[in-house]
């Protein structure tokens, strides 16, 4: 992948992968036998500033932008998939504020975000209406400076660890009727309530939040009222897809390393089974399908860091990297075979995982839905191409910094390359004049 990563992609993937091994892939077993939220791992990961990456750095994020996040996503999930669910679910409690927080909003929350110091979700699935938006029925009540809030929000990602939650309610009629909302863990009517029993992602925290007469001011509202729809397609678009793929990404990676190393090692017929046609063409098929969802999921963030319209993009690296992960653990169950269901070989929590991130920011039915309305011209609001200045802000700001350095460096470089290049014209002078001098003139020879 070095056509879409350079060494600061290649850095952050290091030191990712120093960190997921040394300190996340130790609590693996302890995570699935005990099926507890994870605190700790989540607040290191968040306090090395990876929830930040696409935060700009005039707010103290690393300002890295997409693929960096990515990557870090990726790494992540590639040893768990819970520890790169939680930094995929905050970095998408990122984008409400980044996109739609007002100038005060960004620098009261951005910091903390990219510090580690709070750490954000976006709540907007209803236990009735799922993933139809229009549907909810929670409610935010104007009552002078204040909203009012009711209303159960379920399958937030961090529920129970999440320090300000991202809330979409309605506020009136219609599509114009929503109204997003910045509502802090500790307000009086505000509560978590079931965190769920999901079959994997344990340690990962994807339960309900209960809104019982909770008073916010009407400072905590994102934007203008009746945007809240906007707040949450934008978010679910630019960060949810992409965020989810790369989930699915290292859990693939995962997936392939385990089943290649398993085939060199298992026996049988007196030679290891990746000897084995049967065998290596499955190897073949799942090694093919994670360069093409590695493709899809870099390519997006490319062109996502770089301001371009590229919605197609994210919604296809969601659907080929869940789609391509479910179907390479599957078939790593055929090679596996019976160990395939033992935990200590891991690829059922792998299968178990990657079916956890299938329906967030929608199906593959609705990917292949959306993507069949770009093929026919009917898709609506490109939120890559609205939201561009934003999306590339932090790469824009890396990028203009860097050239800003390399400015101010460059008659500094010119100065040491003219010093250097006097140093060797003398060097060479002295050369010259030492072998003059040793010279013997003919007439004097023998």
């Amino acid at each position: 992948m070095d056509y879409f990563t350079d060494e600061r992609h290649e850095s952050l993937r290091a030191e990712v992968r120093e960190f997921a091994e040394k300190e996340v892939r130790p609590q693996v077993a302890r995570m699935e036998s005990d099926r507890e939220v994870e605190i700790d791992l989540a607040r290191e990961i968040a306090r090395r500033g990876w929830i930040g990456v696409t935060i700009p750095r005039e707010f103290g994020g690393l300002g890295l932008g997409h693929l960096a996040k990515t990557v870090i996503v990726e790494e992540l999930a590639r040893v768990s998939g819970a520890m790169g669910a939680v930094a995929q679910a905050s970095q998408l409690g990122v984008a409400k504020v980044l996109h739609f927080g007002s100038d005060a909003q960004r620098r009261e929350w951005l910091p903390k975000f990219a510090s580690g110091a709070a750490l954000p979700t976006i709540a907007v699935t209803e236990p009735e209406s799922g993933g139809h938006v229009l549907g909810m029925s929670g409610t935010a009540r104007r009552e002078g400076d204040e909203y009012v809030l009711n209303g159960r929000k379920v399958f937030v990602g961090n529920s129970h660890i999440g320090d300000v939650h991202g809330v979409v309610l309605r506020t009136g009629t219609g599509s114009r009727g929503l109204s997003a909302f910045l509502v802090e863990s500790d307000r009086p009517g505000f509560r978590t309530g079931s965190i769920g029993t999901q079959g994997g992602l344990h340690g990962f925290s994807f339960g309900e939040l209960v809104f019982e007469d909770c008073r916010i001011p009407a400072a905590n509202r994102l934007g203008e009222e009746g945007l809240g729809l906007d707040v949450a397609y934008s978010s679910s678009t630019l960060y949810g897809r992409l965020n989810l793929g790369a989930v699915a990404l290292g859990i693939h990676v995962a997936v392939v390393e385990d089943t290649v190393r398993f085939a060199e090692e298992r026996m049988l017929y007196d030679r290891p089974i990746n000897q084995l046609n049967s065998i290596a063409l499955k190897l073949g098929e799942m090694q093919s399908r994670l360069m093409t969802a590695k493709l899809a999921a870099y390519h997006a963030s490319h062109l996502l860091d770089r301001g371009k319209a590229c919605d197609a993009e994210l919604m296809n690296a969601k659907l080929v990297n869940t789609e391509y992960a479910m179907d390479s653990a599957r078939q790593a169950m055929e090679i596996f075979a019976a160990r395939g269901t033992q935990e200590e070989h891991h690829i059922i929590r792998y299968l178990r995982d990657a079916t956890h991130v299938y329906a967030p920011a929608g199906t593959s039915d609705v990917q292949k839905l959306r993507l069949g309305q770009v093929a026919s011209g009917t898709y609506g609001k490109q939120w890559s191409a609205e939201l561009s200045d934003v999306t590339s802000w932090a790469w824009t700001e890396l990028n203009q910094l860097e050239a800003q350095r390399a400015e101010r460096r460059g008659p500094q470089r010119d100065e040491l390359r003219n010093e250097r290049r006097g140093v060797q014209r003398e060097e060479r002078r002295d050369e010259r004049r030492v072998r003059a001098a040793r010279v013997v003139p003919i007439s004097l020879a023998g």
